[in-house]
């Protein structure tokens, strides 16, 4: 059980660390902060003594005490340490995620950089302990996949606190579009009208499309499917998209496919997925309705991950740069610390975000369904 001196020392860190206290403010009273948490002031002295001793906050005779200016302090302790870089992604070791890492980290190695990797496991509250940890240490910068990026961020203070300690951050995969980070990103909404556009061009009316939206890359492919849909004329049934959050993610689009399947409606003859992963997990569902790929329905992906060539059906899919994104990650974060040290030369326009445009493998998961392809 944590002890109510922990308890009010970790509160009022937490508060130094997400910009509640900034530095040289005064922070609440003996008197408040026992009301607060309810304790004796011994305890209270106790959690303030310890936090003046290790330099996040310092007292003044007769005014009070106040939060320490901890950039002044972590500068000149840089400047001993080994260079640290920080990569936080929403997952480590599945799926694309080890290659985007392993590009990064080759390439920050090079420069002599040490990297401490973090994991959000796409959830809000992981994101704000890992920054918390971060914003606690020394670290010369972070490259940053956001955590369900399509949702309002309750970590936003966290993120104003690091630009305010001067500590550089990118993002990748996608970006909190209120901070307008310099990002490493993919045309999403130009993948996701290609996606849309491959299966109309093959003749293909009837089609489904399965998108995450809880991040913005599932937002974005979604808008591009939707777009192809106008652009081309194709009157788009409603019921065909099938959008899903990452707790639903291995069962409400298995759920919402077999129903669509099963239903007396017009039957789909092509299926656009958010990913290859999910691509791969819904092709045991065709197969389990006897629907072949692609004689009966054409399957197409994202990513060109390994799960586009491991299964019997080789995955059309939009290619995902994976290792050049790590790689040109690390170099903008590079560039950025850099030009933070530099005393010539510290005007962040200069570093431009990276936008990539999309490309398509076209593999054997989808078939042409022209009727004069048919008929030759």
């Amino acid at each position: 059980m944590e002890t109510k001196y922990n308890m009010v020392k970790k509160a009022i860190k937490s508060k130094i660390i997400d910009g509640t206290f900034t530095p040289h403010q005064k922070i609440s009273s003996e008197s408040e902060l026992m009301k607060q948490f309810d304790v004796s002031r011994h305890t209270v002295r106790l959690a303030i003594g310890d936090l003046v001793t290790t330099g996040w906050l310092y007292r003044e005779q007769g005014s009070g005490t106040f939060c320490a200016d901890r950039s002044a302090l972590d500068s000149k302790q840089n400047v001993r340490n080994q260079k640290n870089i920080a990569i936080i992604t929403t997952y480590i070791s599945d799926y694309i995620f080890p290659s985007i890492i392993r590009g990064a980290e080759s390439r920050l190695s090079e420069e002599g950089y040490q990297v401490s990797i973090f994991s959000t496991n796409n959830d809000h509250e992981n994101e704000k302990r890992i920054l918390e940890k971060i914003l606690s240490q020394q670290f010369d910068g972070i490259i940053i996949e956001p955590t369900k990026s399509a949702y309002s961020n309750p970590n936003i203070g966290y993120y104003l606190n690091l630009e305010r300690q001067s500590i550089p951050y990118i993002m990748i995969n996608a970006y909190y579009d209120e901070l307008e980070p310099i990002s490493v990103v993919i045309d999403e909404e130009k993948g996701g009208f290609m996606q849309a556009e491959h299966l109309i061009k093959l003749g293909h009316k009837e089609i489904i499309g399965c998108f995450k939206t809880d991040d913005m890359q599932g937002t974005k492919r979604m808008k591009g499917f939707l777009k192809a849909h106008r652009h081309y004329k194709i009157p788009l049934n409603p019921k065909n998209i099938i959008t899903y959050n990452t707790l639903e993610k291995w069962s409400k689009p298995i759920q919402e496919l077999e129903k669509l399947l099963t239903s007396n409606s017009d039957k789909p003859t092509g299926l656009v997925c958010y990913n290859d992963e999910l691509a791969i997990k819904l092709l045991d569902v065709l197969r389990l309705n006897k629907i072949r790929v692609p004689e009966d329905l054409s399957l197409i992906g994202y990513d060109d991950s390994t799960l586009s060539e491991v299964s019997e059906v080789k995955l059309t899919s939009i290619v995902h740069p994976k290792s050049q994104m790590g790689r040109d990650a690390a170099n903008t974060i590079i560039d950025l610390v850099n030009m933070k040290t530099s005393t010539k030369n510290n005007d962040k326009s200069n570093i431009q975000s990276i936008v990539y445009p999309p490309e398509i493998i076209n593999r054997s998961s989808t078939k042409d369904v022209n009727p004069e392809t048919i008929t030759s």
